[in-house]
């Protein structure tokens, strides 16, 4: 009997010994090998293998449960801590590197599980078949780790590009304020124009929002009291109809620049303490986002989709200083549109036959259409385009090592209402940015922080609420998992850069002669171009009336 125990040991275990087993327990024996080793790395190895294999992979393979389940709990109690960790250079430098051996440690598990289940015991139709789901396997384990550690590489590279390294802000009075700048670097112009200035002021514990804009041709601008461009004009910028407050930045570059030592962007952080001067707070940190840039983008994700409101000129090149243009390349037609990246900065751009403020508000929804539309199987699927392009779009001196902790402020403010003031229409007159009265801006800009102080609870004032929006988080929603820990700090700066318009009105069509003009005679790009070159101007503005209007799809 002693003779032949080892024979019947093969016979009972058949896991260990698939010698002399049925085909079909062979077969249910690798499909049990490769579950194990994808629910349980090491499992397998226990149970048919090298056991002290085993017993160091079931350590990791625990470790990394118990790890989880702490930064799920930590998550659940300090949502930033986890968010600071994913994009903390350091940090996140760390995480890729432990991705990575555990997907090449896991891969190993799986070879070895490979040999454990001995394929060549298997029936030759099942070899294949066992071969593909061991495969399969290995892609859904390893190479997903692979992968998260690919997009954290990307997002720490776009990270470190569009990000400071220099040391962390603390609120004032309780808010972070950053100024958003939107700035076009085109071919046709000298330095980068902001022609969007806006000031995000964000509560530091409940991350309810002020937003107020400041109009690009606004008049006397006043530095703070520590900026050094006070020592140039005392008395704010008041060298003429041509000191408007998006010139500081290009003025600042190009004969300042000595009065800012080892600052990255001289204009912007000059165009920062014109804000806070302006408005009468501190403003901490900006993020400049380049229109041009956006061109990158946009294409990067494929193009954007809006419902436009009214005829759009694609401007012809400059003729003088005065606004005056050559015959238009092109027209944006009303209606629903895929845009790519060329059209939607020529949709954001142009000005000819409307008033800033229509600009201003494409501008609204081009931006919103982008955050709409970045979604996570659009961010999956191109995220090194995107960060690339992102790269090339934003500018910020924001800490990287806050990234974390305002991103966790966009996911609290997301639910909460918006306040907005303007320095302009609507909150002030249309010759107001001419002739501005600080006193009253100030008070006003005390009045909307108030409003956006506190809890979800505390309802904004009558006025304010009048102009309150839902704020736009969606970016931050986008970057949840792989895509979190990747980009996050990419959707700072889509976020605060979205933020600064607010969420674009909804269409309603003023745009009436879109079809038929008042002249009875069908509009089409053919017309509109024979308008232009007979100089019927007036009979071009009633056309063209409401092309501000436009809804991001």
């Amino acid at each position: 009997m002693a003779l032949h125990a080892p024979e019947r040991s093969h016979q009972t275990d058949p896991i260990r010994h698939p010698e002399d087993a049925p085909s079909s327990v062979r077969t249910r024996r690798a499909f049990t090998l490769l579950v194990l080793t994808l629910l349980v790395p090491g499992s397998a190895q226990l149970i048919a293998g090298n056991r002290r294999l085993a017993r160091r992979a079931l350590a990791v393979t625990i470790t990394v449960w118990a790890l989880l389940l702490i930064l799920l709990v930590v998550g659940l109690i300090n949502r930033g801590a986890i968010l600071t960790m994913v994009t903390h250079p350091v940090i996140s430098l760390v995480l890729i590197i432990v991705l990575i051996a555990l997907a090449l440690g896991w891969a190993v598990l799986f070879i070895n599980t490979l040999r454990l289940i001995r394929v060549p015991l298997l029936a030759q139709k099942m070899r294949p078949i066992v071969i593909l789901a061991l495969v399969v396997s290995m892609v859904l384990s390893s190479g997903s780790l692979a992968y998260a550690a690919y997009l954290i590489g990307v997002g720490r590279g776009a990270i470190g590009s569009i990000f400071a390294g220099g040391p962390a802000i603390s609120p004032v009075n309780g808010r972070y304020n950053f100024m958003i700048m939107g700035g076009d670097a085109g071919d046709d112009r000298v330095g980068r124009r902001p022609d969007s200035l806006s000031i995000v002021s964000v509560d530091a514990n409940t991350g309810r929002t002020a937003l107020i804009s400041i109009p690009r041709n606004l008049q006397n601008a006043q530095f703070s009291a520590d900026s050094p461009m006070r020592k140039v004009y005392p008395d704010g910028y008041n060298c003429g109809d041509q000191c408007i407050v998006n010139a500081i930045n290009t003025e600042v570059n190009q004969k300042y620049r000595d009065l800012y030592p080892g600052a990255d962007d001289p204009g912007a952080q000059a165009t920062l303490e014109a804000a806070s001067g302006t408005l009468g707070i501190k403003v901490q940190a900006y993020v400049v986002v380049d229109m041009a840039g956006f061109q990158q983008l946009i294409d990067a994700m494929g193009g954007i989709r809006i419902k436009a409101g009214g005829w759009v000129p694609m401007s012809g090149a400059a003729l003088d200083d005065n606004g005056t243009h050559a015959l238009p390349v092109g027209w944006i037609a009303p209606g629903v549109q895929t845009l790519d990246g060329f059209h939607a900065l020529w949709y954001g751009r142009s000005r000819e036959f409307v008033s800033d403020y229509d600009r201003i508000a494409r501008q609204q929804c081009i931006e919103q259409a982008m955050i709409n539309q970045l979604n996570p199987a659009t961010l999956l699927s191109k995220f090194q385009d995107i960060a690339n392009a992102g790269t090339k779009v934003v500018e910020s001196n924001i800490s990287s090592s806050q990234l974390g902790s305002f991103v966790d402020l966009a996911l609290k403010g997301k639910s909460q209402p918006t306040s907005r003031l303007v320095i302009g229409p609507p909150d002030f007159d249309a010759s107001f940015p001419t002739y501005p009265d600080f006193s009253a801006i100030h008070a006003k800009v005390q009045n909307v922080l108030k409003s956006a102080t506190g809890s979800a609870s505390s309802s904004p004032s009558p006025q304010a609420q009048r102009r309150t929006t839902t704020p736009l988080a969606s970016a931050t929603e986008v970057t949840g998992g792989a895509g979190l820990a990747g980009g996050a700090g990419l959707a700072v700066a889509a976020v605060l850069s979205a933020s600064q318009f607010g969420p674009a009105r909804q269409f309603t069509p003023r745009g009436q002669y879109n079809d038929i003009g008042p002249d009875g005679v069908k509009v089409t790009p053919d017309r509109l171009n024979t308008l232009f070159r007979t100089g019927q101007n007036d009979l071009l503005n009633q056309i063209l009336a409401g092309n501000g209007e436009c809804t991001p799809l």
